[in-house]
């Protein structure tokens, strides 16, 4: 083993100790949800491990996917009146692998109740902070909405301009255009023009997106819409994605439906939704806000390195 790999996994476990004592501090409740699951992620830009469970029917079903995070479960627990939690574990993503991306990685998400979004902002960006102080670095912050980012960035409306517009302000970047949406090139302007100018010593904390990128987050209805969704990056690497928790068990079923609707575009197999979180809603789950953040791409901040590689005890081709 390498002086800088051991040195990396020491920095990881320090990290982890101070997560810890982070939310201890503040009464939120560590937790341990499964890693299979019998519901699938329907989102269609996530794609899930599968297996299948060879024992007893009457255990339930055969068919299992590993989880892509713990949202669902910890959504379960908030509605059966847990209150404020977080879970620190691994999560696992089909077809993503290279510099920035490994099929498996450690997420830290978490929970605050009667919370917003820009609140939980605040707390995101003093966790990282902490983080960065472990390696003896500091960061600024900037805050700007979706919509002012792309105008002071590209001088371009997303919410107003039409896709032949988003194609020419893309420039010299080139992509297959066939079968992309308008969110699919407002996503490539994002992460090949704006995000590249991110600076390295700075926490960029992009908040309010487009009512069509709600994912799971509330919709206010603003002129225009907004999803209120949030994204926050270190440097030029995104870090955590945020949201004033959508809680209306119907609406959560109908971007379930629209979901595999899109699957079916692409030519990809339905998946089955996750019935127990619709049952956890339609139950009551209190209103809250909640972020998913990547250890790794932490970890990669904290050390200076740009290749999520080296932040791992082993990466998915030696593991």
């Amino acid at each position: 083993m390498s002086i800088k790999l051991e040195q990396t996994l020491r920095l990881r476990a320090r990290l982890y100790a101070q997560i810890r004592e982070f939310f201890a501090a503040r009464n939120v409740l560590e937790v341990e949800t499964p890693i299979l699951s019998a519901a699938a992620n329907t989102d269609p830009n996530i794609r899930s491990f599968t297996t299948q469970f060879h024992g007893h029917v009457d255990s339930g079903s055969r068919a299992r996917w590993l989880r892509t995070s713990s949202e669902f479960a910890q959504k379960r627990l908030l509605a059966a009146g847990i209150g404020d939690c977080y879970e620190l574990g691994r999560v696992f993503r089909d077809a993503e692998a290279g510099r920035r991306h490994n099929p498996e990685f450690t997420m830290l998400e978490w929970y605050r109740v009667g919370w917003d979004h820009r609140r939980l902002i605040d707390e995101v960006v003093e966790l990282a902070q902490l983080a960065l102080e472990l390696s003896g670095k500091k960061a600024s912050v900037q805050k700007i909405s979706y919509r002012d980012l792309f105008l002071a960035a590209l001088g371009i409306d997303p919410f107003d301009a039409d896709q032949a517009g988003l194609q020419m302000a893309l420039g010299d970047v080139r992509v297959d255009a066939q079968g992309l949406s308008r969110d699919d090139w407002l996503d490539l302007l994002l992460t090949h023009r704006i995000q590249p100018d991110f600076r390295r010593d700075c926490i960029t904390v992009v908040y309010d997106y487009p009512m069509s990128q709600c994912a799971l987050a509330r919709i206010r209805h603003d002129d225009p819409p907004v999803a209120e969704r949030f994204e926050v990056y270190l440097g030029q690497h995104e870090l955590a994605n945020g949201y004033h928790e959508l809680t209306d068990a119907v609406e959560q079923r109908a971007r379930f439906v629209r979901d595999n609707a899109r699957l079916r575009e692409r030519g990809l197999p339905e998946l089955p939704p996750d019935e127990n979180l619709l049952a956890a809603l339609d139950h009551g789950m209190p209103a809250c806000a909640g972020v998913a953040l990547g250890i790794e791409r932490l970890l990669m901040a904290m050390t200076d390195s740009d290749d999520i590689r080296d932040v791992l005890a082993f990466a998915f081709a030696e593991a």
